[in-house]
């Protein structure tokens, strides 16, 4: 079932009872190339996506043959373009403004309470890593690869590539892989950490990630939205301020119908159930 229609990606409910959606790119013919209409649709889907009660868990796909092949260079000469003009001060306020804004799109990810976990198959290309290094939990196919791209652009990656891939794959390899802008395997992606496992197809992977997905769903939602935030928080903050932030989420979420949901479960030999957020 789509739920909603968007010009660069689309939302889907495989089966309406569950609270696993998909959102994806839906540019194929252009090998979902980011456009700058996407930087506009996307956190406003993602938005939508975690305000929604129904909607647990969001898995992150494409259409078409690849994931993500990086920026639309038609778009990229209309932003250059349209930012240029005889005042270079003037100039550069609007490009600060609008790779801000192209930022914020990537960063909404992050900011979504729901877990979002990424699907990639193909190409994942530039502002496609940008899109994967932000999501919580990512897997891949085997015949996927990735470039870290930018610098055979001329451009520093700005989107959140260098920022969020060297605690993933460690500080060196993100290095590497930003200044060579050298193409790897899925395979290589699984050795590094990028992703956390390597599906036969894109049909074993989307199966096997929509157990996955269904089994996080099922799961306390104040839990779940709790781990995402606290450990996306700690990131950021010492060894005491993580325990210090943790403790203060659990002070005010803990004493929840959830947790006696939970004990009651157990002693009965059931399934627990949870109301929506």
């Amino acid at each position: 079932m789509e739920t909603q229609n968007y010009t660069t990606i689309k939302i889907t409910q495989q089966n309406p009872n569950s609270p696993v959606f998909t959102l994806s790119l839906n540019r194929p013919h252009h090998s979902n190339a980011l456009s700058l209409q996407f930087f506009t649709e996307f956190p406003n889907a993602i938005s939508s996506l975690d305000q929604n009660p129904n909607v647990s868990v969001i898995l992150l796909s494409a259409t078409g043959n690849h994931f993500c092949s990086g920026i639309d260079l038609t778009s990229l000469s209309s932003l250059i373009a349209d930012v240029q003009s005889s005042d270079r001060g003037r100039s550069g306020e609007k490009l600060l403004r609008q790779i801000k804004h192209m930022q914020d799109a990537i960063t909404s990810i992050e900011k979504c309470r729901k877990p979002v976990i990424a699907c990639v198959h193909g190409a994942c290309i530039g502002g496609g890593v940008d899109i994967l290094s932000a999501c919580d939990v990512r897997y891949c196919t085997k015949d996927a690869f990735f470039s870290v791209k930018e610098v055979d652009l001329a451009i520093t990656a700005d989107l959140g590539s260098l920022q969020r891939l060297p605690g993933i794959v460690g500080f060196g390899n993100a290095m590497e892989l930003a200044l060579t802008a050298r193409r790897f395997s899925g395979l290589e992606a699984k050795e590094l950490g990028l992703v956390s496992k390597v599906f036969g197809c894109r049909e074993e992977m989307e199966e096997g990630v929509r157990v996955i997905a269904e089994g996080i769903a099922a799961k306390s939602p104040l839990a779940v939205i709790g781990t995402k935030r606290v450990m996306l928080k700690s990131r950021d903050l010492t060894l005491d301020q993580g325990l210090d932030h943790v403790a203060t989420w659990n002070s005010a979420t803990l004493l929840s119908s959830d947790l006696e949901a939970v004990i009651k479960a157990q002693l009965r030999k059931t399934k627990p159930s949870f109301s929506k957020l």
